[in-house]
């Protein structure tokens, strides 16, 4: 079983590759909010669909339009889970095209600061430097980390569940599963516009149906082992 204070924030020591796995984050400088509104969070992911592509864009021509009415050219990463937190974001991606991720996130977090120092009438870096990454190599890894972005948000409720003692499992999957700011109802058959951000068929298929999912993230609630 992996921990789940695994991530740290060292800075990027290995090349980003074509057809490898990769977690990105990042965080708001000083560790401040960088999601402050519904209209933000709304705003970051749709540029996440739009900055993974390879046509530019002007976001005032588009933001009126559905997600998959939009030519964004070729996708420069494969997403297969993501979650917004209030300072913080995470994303598992597989670079497909060369340069891929990092014109990705420059096209992301350059789109989004841009836009939040405008709106909230602010001026300098909103993110802690530059995204960090982190390479993906083991299968038990990567299959690890969908549970990790996924169950994220259980901070908001229970700052301390990863200690997993007296964990209120039933609230947390509950709060889990209407959890709207990441891509876990993709996976439970939700209709949504997000659903269009994930590219599952680019990574292995390790739920082979809805409660397939929801039992491995639940088994992470309910595991006790506090020595991992």
């Amino acid at each position: 079983m992996y921990s789940f204070a695994i991530i740290s924030s060292m800075e990027r020591k290995h090349i980003i590759s074509e057809g490898e796995y990769y977690h990105l984050y990042n965080r708001g400088v000083e560790k401040r909010n960088i999601f402050l509104t519904e209209k933000d969070r709304n705003r970051f992911k749709r540029l996440l669909y739009l900055a993974n592509g390879t046509e530019r864009f002007v976001y005032r021509d588009v933001e009126n339009k559905e997600l998959k009415n939009i030519d964004r050219g070729e996708p420069l990463v494969a997403i297969a889970a993501w979650v917004l937190m209030p300072n913080h974001f995470h994303i598992l991606v597989k670079e497909i095209t060369e340069g891929g991720t990092a014109a990705f996130m420059e096209k992301l977090c350059t789109g989004y600061s841009s836009y939040f120092n405008k709106r909230h009438d602010r001026v300098g870096p909103l993110f802690q430097g530059r995204y960090k990454s982190q390479h993906v190599e083991e299968d038990t890894h990567l299959k690890y980390l969908f549970a990790y972005i996924h169950l994220n948000p259980l901070k908001l409720i229970e700052p301390v569940w990863k200690e997993r003692e007296n964990i209120n499992v039933a609230k947390a999957e509950k709060f889990i599963s209407t959890y709207e700011h990441s891509s876990y109802l993709s996976y439970v058959d939700v209709s949504r516009e997000e659903n269009i951000l994930l590219t599952k068929n680019e990574f292995p298929r390790y739920f082979s149906d809805e409660k397939d999912f929801e039992d491995f993230h639940n088994d992470f609630l309910s595991f006790q082992d506090t020595d991992t």
